[in-house]
């Protein structure tokens, strides 16, 4: 058994309005299908199938104002309330009051202290090695997370190989950010290659923040691309995808891409696909953010 879990920074359940809502200009057809032909949205937050299930799932963790990423990821990747935790909603890097939680009850921690192989499949730069070396204490809660598990990020050398997964998946500016070796793929091989490393670990991570980046930036046409790239990278991903022995999880911290109207994050609800084994039964105990690193703990025990 072996869960892959997506996460997908910034996209909430908003309204069914391809005026404000970019996922209703996209053409979206994996995420569509595994949602029951319809998109989320709040008209349709729910879906049931033998194969794939839909939920809402709130993201405020009971704190006023908007969510951040900072608290939001935290919560997803620790199984704590980081945003009561601190007092209030933080990003998009976690406080430093959040480090010692982040480092001790991480997934990646959890899990391969109980004899299981993790991996965080998205590849960075040496320019973004180049930044940690220089002391900062400024990371996402995944790559913090990673790393003070004892784990060493992804390089371009294991972009090069497929053994990673650039954060756009096709990997076009990897040449302009100092690495000419590596080529282009397309979204759908970036799929099949989140697969083929899937089939040799427990538990694989993938995180897409590009939206979060488009839903800020209130470009239709960017956010339209974001999305429809995801979609594609999701298309290979099934291809070859094991419904009997594998759970996927699709999630995000909170709501902002799918409400171009505004530059800032949403409180609405996030949306949880889930996908192959045990889907319905992992449905059944997630309501907020803070339930998905049980629920998958409870899935791989």
């Amino acid at each position: 058994m072996r869960v892959i879990l997506v996460f997908v920074d910034g996209l909430g359940i908003g309204k069914e309005d391809p005026e404000v809502n970019p996922m209703f200009s996209s053409r979206l057809p994996l995420l569509s299908e595994l949602c029951g032909g319809k998109l989320p949205s709040s008209q349709h937050k729910q879906f049931n199938s033998q194969r794939s299930v839909l939920i809402p799932v709130n993201a405020t963790l009971g704190v006023p104002a908007l969510p951040q990423s900072g608290t939001g990821q935290a919560a997803i990747f620790t199984g704590v309330n980081a945003a009561k935790t601190f007092g209030k909603h933080f990003g998009p890097y976690p406080p430093l009051m959040l480090h010692p939680i982040i480092g001790e009850k991480n997934i990646f921690r959890r899990l391969t202290d109980r004899g299981k192989r993790a991996t965080f499949t998205n590849a960075f730069p040496k320019r973004f090695f180049e930044y940690t070396e220089s002391g900062t204490r400024r990371l996402t809660v995944t790559t913090l997370a990673w790393m003070m598990s004892g784990f060493k990020l992804l390089t371009a050398e294991a972009l090069q190989e497929n053994r990673a997964i650039s954060a756009d998946f096709t990997r076009d500016k990897w040449p302009e950010l100092g690495h000419p070796e590596i080529e282009p793929t397309t979204c759908e091989e970036a799929g099949e290659h989140l697969w083929n490393i899937a089939r040799d670990n427990d538990f694989t991570l993938f995180e897409y923040w590009l939206t979060d980046h488009a839903g800020h930036s209130q470009k239709k046409e960017f956010a339209v691309e974001v999305l429809e790239r995801l979609d594609l990278f999701l298309s290979g991903f099934f291809r070859n995808f094991d419904f009997d022995d594998s759970l996927f999880v699709l999630v995000s911290d909170h709501g902002n891409i799918e409400d171009l109207s505004t530059k800032s994050h949403s409180r609405n609800p996030v949306p949880c696909i889930l996908a192959g084994n045990k889907s319905h039964e992992a449905s059944q105990r997630i309501k907020s953010l803070v339930h998905i690193t049980p629920t998958i703990l409870s899935v791989l025990s």
